[in-house]
């Protein structure tokens, strides 16, 4: 009989020593940019009362690093340490097996897991869950948008738990020491009409919720952009006893009026006086000068016609000189003379040459002829 109970109790207290090691774990991943908070769930779903004793929270930016507190509970405690010190607290309900945290003004060295350990009194089981944040780049705090158009304000509440808002607030204030306006107001749970959008006063029919209100995005759009509408604005996201609150500064930049662009209208700014002066004097000579250089072309144009004129007439004169040339210098066959009436039946041509005679000779002494020339033409008569 003592031996079976031996053997029976044996395995119940290894397993009790090994469920210290025996740890639940669940991991989930969220996305969150600088600056903004986020709400990391830790929340035990095991059914039956339990009471929680401890929640430890560590940070680790990766492996091979030592694990770094970030907040503590015990004894109804809450103890944030380290950098986390002013950025985290414990806001889930402890009663309820709920260790959430919540870690506000996030920072790039943020980036990292997140592990959450839960323990209960009596109960050798740690609850075990993981969180893998992922941390953008900052959004800008400040917008810019011209007068007349359209400007998208965003607020979201990052969480890796099923919260849902339970209101939403959007309110502007100029700057100046006046009493806040209400931009829109959202209450999901509350019946029409407040269970719309609804906004009052001057950006009445102006603002529109785009946001995801199921993921608790509460993101909006100011249409029609007034000169007025510069300042800050608020959003204010409720989810239970939580809220988380983000603000938006609007800078309103006024539209340059369109104007005709003109040489006459560039004149003042890109010239100087100096050179204004220069070039007015530049086309008060030239004006002056126009006459001047329109006489000397026309006096330039006569000249080379005149030029053109007697090229003209003495090629005229060369042409004539050499056509008479041609006609002196010419010689004149005679015909032939067939001597059918002498008996002996010979034929004999005479040829006439003629020698030119210049107009300049006809005014030289008149010279005896020649006796071979007269000895010719006496024999030419004579042949006839």
């Amino acid at each position: 009989m003592f031996y079976p109970l031996k053997v029976i109790l044996m395995p119940v207290l290894l397993g009790y020593s090994l469920a210290l090691n025996d740890l639940t774990i669940s991991a989930m991943e969220l996305t969150v940019h600088v600056g903004d908070s986020a709400l990391l769930g830790c929340v035990s779903k095991s059914t039956g009362e339990k009471h929680v004793t401890k929640v430890d929270w560590m940070f680790s930016s990766g492996e091979h690093v030592k694990d770094e507190y970030v907040l503590f509970y015990y004894s109804n405690i809450s103890v944030p340490v380290g950098r986390f010190q002013n950025r985290v607290r414990l806001v889930g309900d402890i009663l309820h097996n709920d260790g959430s945290l919540l870690l506000q003004n996030v920072k790039e060295t943020d980036q990292g897991n997140f592990t959450c350990e839960i323990r209960f009194q009596m109960e050798s089981l740690v609850f075990k869950k993981v969180v893998v944040l992922h941390v953008l780049p900052e959004e800008p705090k400040e917008l810019m948008v011209h007068v007349g158009d359209s400007t998208q304000m965003g607020c979201v509440f990052h969480s890796t738990e099923e919260k849902h808002m339970s209101r939403l607030d959007w309110m502007f204030s100029s700057g100046e020491p006046a009493k806040e306006e209400i931009v829109l107001r959202y209450q999901p749970k509350l019946r029409a009409p407040m269970g719309y959008p609804q906004n009052w006063g001057r950006f009445l029919n102006r603002v529109s919720l785009v946001g995801d209100t199921s993921r608790n995005d509460g993101s909006i759009m100011l249409h029609g952009v007034k000169e007025s509408d510069g300042g800050n604005y608020t959003c204010s996201i409720y989810l239970g006893n939580l809220t988380f609150r983000k603000t938006t500064v609007l800078q309103v930049i006024l539209k340059e009026p369109r104007t005709l662009v003109t040489p006459v209208a560039l004149r003042p700014e890109i010239l100087g006086g100096n050179q204004l002066v220069i070039i007015v004097g530049i086309v008060c000579a030239t004006i002056l000068l126009l006459p001047v250089l329109i006489l000397i072309v026309k006096r330039a144009y006569g000249n080379k016609s005149s030029v053109t004129s007697t090229t003209l007439v003495k090629s005229l004169e060369n042409t004539e000189k050499a056509r008479a040339e041609k006609h002196i210098y010419s010689s004149i066959t005679t015909q032939e003379v067939n001597d059918e009436e002498e008996s002996s039946g010979k034929s004999e041509a005479t040829y006439m040459t003629m020698n030119p005679v210049w107009p300049s000779l006809r005014s030289a002494p008149t010279s005896p002829p020649d006796q071979r020339s007269t000895g010719r033409m006496a024999k030419t008569e004579q042949a006839f």
